[in-house]
C-alpha cells in the first residue's frame, strides 16, 4: 500500500508514467470509464475547497467509482473532538482510498500512519499540496511539451503559498529551470526554499516588480494573497492587491508564455486576461481531474490487477 504526502514521493520516472497515463485518460475516457467500479473514494475535507474536492470526486466518478465524505470539519465528528487517527481508522472500513485536506501541517501524514487504505494529502495548512503540484507539472508538460529548460516566475504570496513551495521543490529535479520570485518583502519565499536552491546550484532571482521581469518569462505562476493565512486584517488589506495582472502587463510577455494559477483568484488576474490564449489557468483546473484520475488508478493498483 502506498500513500501520497509529498510530490517528491514519486520519482521523476514514476511521474512520467503517471503523466502518460493522465494524458491517455484525457484522450481515451471510455477506456477507463469502469476501471474503479465497486471502489469508493472518501473525501475528508476539514477546510473549504472547490476545485480540489470536486476534482477528486469527478476523477473517481469518471473512473466508474463512488464517493463519500465530508466538506468541512463542522460536518464531521471532528466537531465533537474526534482525532484524525480515529477518523481514518473508521474511514478505512468504509472506503478504498482517501483524500484528506486539513488546516494542520502533518495531519494527513498522521492519518496515513494509522490507515488501512491509501491516503492522499489534498493540502495540509501552509505545508504541502502535492496533487496541485502534479496538476501544475502535467499542465506544463502537456502545454509546453517539456518539464525543464525554462524560466518560471512565481508571483504573489510566496511565503504562505503551499502550492508555490511544492512546485519549486518538484521543479528542482528537472534540468535548466530558472526561478524568478516576485513578491513584496513581507511575502518573500521562505529561507528553507532558498537554502534548497543554493544547495542544488539552481539559479534564482528575487524581485518586487512584475513588469521588470515579464519579458524573460516562459511561465508565470500567479497566486492570491490568502486572507486565511494572515494574523491580522490590516496586513492582508495592505498586500492583497499588490499585484494585478492585466492586458498591459501581458503585452510585455513572450507570445508563447503561459499564465498559470492554482485558483481561486480574487483580484490578482484581471478578467480581461481570460481571453488571452496564453491564459491557461482554467485548462490547468481540467488537467487536475486527469492527474487525480491517474493517481487514484495508480494507488489502487488497478493496472497491476
Amino acid at each position: 500500500m502506498r500513500h501520497l504526502m509529498n510530490p517528491l514521493d514519486f520519482s521523476v520516472e514514476e511521474l512520467d508514467k503517471l503523466f502518460d497515463l493522465a494524458n491517455d485518460m484525457e484522450k481515451n475516457p471510455k477506456k477507463y470509464a469502469e476501471c474503479c467500479h465497486g471502489k469508493k473514494l472518501a473525501t475528508c475535507f476539514y477546510e473549504p475547497s472547490t476545485r480540489t474536492r470536486l476534482s477528486f470526486e469527478a476523477a473517481m466518478m469518471n473512473l466508474g467509482g463512488n464517493v463519500l465524505g465530508f466538506s468541512s470539519a463542522d460536518s464531521s465528528s471532528a466537531a465533537k473532538g474526534e482525532s484524525v487517527s480515529d477518523t481514518i481508522r473508521v474511514i478505512s472500513s468504509y472506503a478504498d482510498i482517501c483524500a484528506m485536506r486539513h488546516p494542520k501541517e502533518g495531519a494527513p501524514m498522521v492519518a496515513a500512519s494509522r490507515s488501512r487504505i491509501p491516503v492522499i494529502n489534498a493540502g495540509d495548512g501552509g505545508h504541502q499540496h502535492p496533487t496541485q503540484t502534479l496538476t501544475d507539472l502535467l499542465t506544463i508538460r502537456s502545454l509546453k511539451g517539456r518539464l525543464g529548460n525554462f524560466t518560471i516566475g512565481l508571483c504573489g504570496d510566496l511565503k504562505f503559498g503551499r502550492t508555490v513551495h511544492s512546485l519549486i521543490e518538484a521543479l528542482c529535479r528537472y534540468e535548466g529551470v530558472q526561478f524568478i520570485f516576485i513578491s513584496p518583502e513581507e511575502l518573500k519565499v521562505p529561507d528553507y526554499i532558498i537554502e534548497l536552491l543554493k544547495s542544488k546550484n539552481i539559479d534564482y532571482t528575487e524581485v518586487i516588480s512584475l513588469e521588470e521581469v515579464m519579458p524573460q518569462l516562459d511561465l508565470l505562476y500567479m497566486t492570491r494573497v490568502q486572507r486565511e493565512r494572515f494574523f491580522n486584517e490590516e496586513d492582508y488589506i495592505r498586500l492583497k492587491d499588490f499585484y494585478i495582472l492585466n492586458k498591459s502587463k501581458m503585452e510585455m510577455a513572450k507570445e508563447d508564455m503561459l499564465v498559470l494559477h492554482p485558483l481561486p483568484r480574487v483580484n490578482e488576474i484581471s478578467v480581461e486576461v481570460d481571453d488571452d490564449p496564453r491564459a491557461a489557468y482554467f485548462e490547468q483546473a481540467q488537467y487536475g481531474v486527469y492527474v487525480r484520475m491517474a493517481l487514484i488508478y495508480t494507488l489502487l493498483g488497478i493496472g497491476e490487477e
